[in-house]
Formats: C-alpha cells, structure tokens, sequence
C-alpha cells in the first residue's frame, strides 16, 4: 500500500549524534568526493513516484546525470540519510526540512514536486459535521506529523485549539486503527491510512488539506555541499524531473503503472491518489519561490511551520532561512 511512511517532523536527527556543523560539513565533503554518481533518497508518496518512471524510461541518463534512486521503506531514515551527508539528495516535506535544519543540517530546497491537496484529512463519526464539533471530543493524531499541523490549522480555522480537544497521540497506522475500532471520535491522517478510517460506518472527512493551500508542499532537498559544489548535476536532477512530468503526460497510462508498481498498489487504486497530490508546473514552482505574504509562498509557509515546530518541542530553536530556498535550478529549467 502506498505509505508516506511517518512523515514525521522529528528533530531527533543523526545530525544530533554528529560533534556538530563541522563534523556534518566534513560527512558531506565526503559523500560530494565519492564520485560522479548523485544517490537520490525517496520513499512512498504519490508525488515522488515520478522519480521511478524516470529511472525507469532512463530519463536520468539523458539529461546526462548518473543517479542512484534509492527508496527508504523508512521515510524518517531517508531524512537522517540527508542530513548525515549518507545520500545527496531526498524528497521530503518542508517540515521536516525545517527540523532537519533547525538541527544543524545545511540543506537547501531546488525544487517543489507538489502539494498536497485533499491526501490529508481530518475524518470524524457519525454526528460530528465540523470541526467545531470537536472541542471535547477524542481525536487520535502522530504528533509532529504534517497531519497533526492540519490538525492545528482546521482548528484555528473553527476558533479552537489543542487544549479544546483531547488529543489521543498514536501512530498513523494506529489512530486510523483505533478509530475504526471506536476508540476515539476523529483522526487526522494521510493517504492510504484516510482510506481505512472511511471504512467506519458513517464517517466523513471534516477538513482536508485541500482547504490550506500550500500548507503542506514537498520538495527535492540537497545537501549544502550538493548546491555548491555539482551545481550541474543539480541542474540535472531538476530537468529531469520537469522532463518527467511531461512524459507521464504524454504516456498516462504507462506512467500509472509504474508508479502503482512502485507504490505496491492496484492501478485503480493508485488512480484514487491523483486528486489529493498536486504535481507543481515550473510556473507555480517559480510562484511558491517568489517570496511573499501568503500561503501560496515558501518563506510564508515556513514561518508557520517553524512555528509549529518549536511550540510542539520538535525543534529547540526557529530554523534559519537563509540560504533555504534556492530558486536558480528552476529559474535556468528551458
């Protein structure tokens, strides 16, 4: 089944165990100096699938890049990979990159993949029609998740806060798990896992991430020494990426299924994904990039998110931006 696995905001990085920025730097010397290949981290979400068609159609090598696409059936391993310099590159969402470099990694953002827009959701029981029926209700949640963030957000939106509701910490497998099983009243969760919530008789989403444009945005993350250093084989892994979405347009049906391959699910199934993941064009890449005052804007977004993280305990301090979102790769994309 497709899994993001625990999308999970954690501060509790390898760059901790690292004897701090230097000792990272030298990691990522190492990893630069190792060779002409660039390893790619990834794992299951519907918006990093195009890399396996575009290591499948040998797209990488004809943009003259030599890539190891390598999948983390752990999406948590795959962000410690990234900021311990084990690979060069990963796809991950911006509040983990934010974790990531509030504790000590040197990451810079090339390119947005997508957002996500109706994959995340907030469901509820029969009888709760909104999420200002939730104040006093149990709602089961993994804290420090995008989704826990979705949570906050819809909350804010209906003029309650955490303290309104009893919030039921669990895993993502958990919490869809006990609601089915009646245990609590509401779950927020992300795709597949909204999908066996809804198997609860009268249930119904109440928010979803479609109602927060560009809350919750995924990108194609380096390594400080990646940008500085293989400028050119960045430059490839971004027009790679741009020529990959236009062959899944041109070859629909194929591109399905090796994505439904990859994601171990039925191409019908897979087919349920595509509303709630929104595959951004180099002109909506270029727009998020643009700083600006809403939440179509990268810089705003990440002033909420840092937020969320230091008043959730996942990060200590609020995450410098300088250097973060580095729009030149996209910018030179012809």
């Amino acid at each position: 089944m497709i899994s993001r696995s625990r999308r999970l905001v954690t501060a509790l990085l390898c760059v901790l165990s690292l004897a701090g920025v230097t000792a990272l730097s030298a990691c990522s010397d190492s990893t630069a100096a190792s060779g002409t290949k660039v390893t790619i981290g990834y794992s299951a979400w519907p918006g990093w699938f195009p890399w396996a068609v575009a290591q499948e159609k040998g797209l990488f090598e004809k943009n003259g890049v030599n890539v190891d696409l390598k999948w983390f059936d752990s999406y948590t391993e795959s962000i410690n990979a990234l900021s311990s310099g084990a690979i060069d590159a990963n796809s991950q969402t911006l509040n983990d990159t934010l974790a990531s470099v509030s504790g000590g990694a040197k990451l810079s953002v090339v390119l947005v993949n997508d957002n996500s827009t109706g994959n995340d959701k907030v469901i509820a029981r029969q009888g709760i029609t909104s999420v200002a029926d939730l104040k006093g209700k149990k709602v089961a949640v993994e804290q420090g998740t995008v989704d826990h963030y979705l949570l906050l957000l819809a909350l804010q939106e209906a003029k309650l806060t955490e303290k309104d509701i009893e919030l039921v910490p669990l895993l993502t497998d958990a919490a869809a798990a006990a609601f089915v099983g009646e245990q609590v009243d509401a779950v927020a969760a992300f795709a597949p896992f909204t999908t066996k919530a809804l198997e609860r008789p009268g249930s119904r989403a109440i928010a979803t991430s479609a109602e927060f444009p560009g809350a919750i945005p995924d990108h194609l993350v380096v390594s400080e020494q990646m940008s500085k250093k293989r400028k050119k084989e960045v430059q490839a892994l971004v027009n790679t990426w741009f020529e990959t979405i236009e062959w899944i347009k041109q070859n629909r049906d194929e591109a399905v299924r090796i994505m439904a391959k990859r994601g171990a699910v039925s191409i019908e199934e897979y087919k349920t994904y595509d509303a709630g993941t929104t595959i951004f064009t180099k002109q909506q890449n270029l727009d998020a990039f643009t700083p600006g005052v809403t939440p179509a804007h990268l810089n705003f977004q990440a002033g909420k998110i840092a937020e969320f993280i230091v008043s959730n305990g996942l990060a200590q301090s609020r995450p410098n931006f300088d250097g973060l979102f580095d729009d030149q790769y996209v910018k030179a994309v012809k």
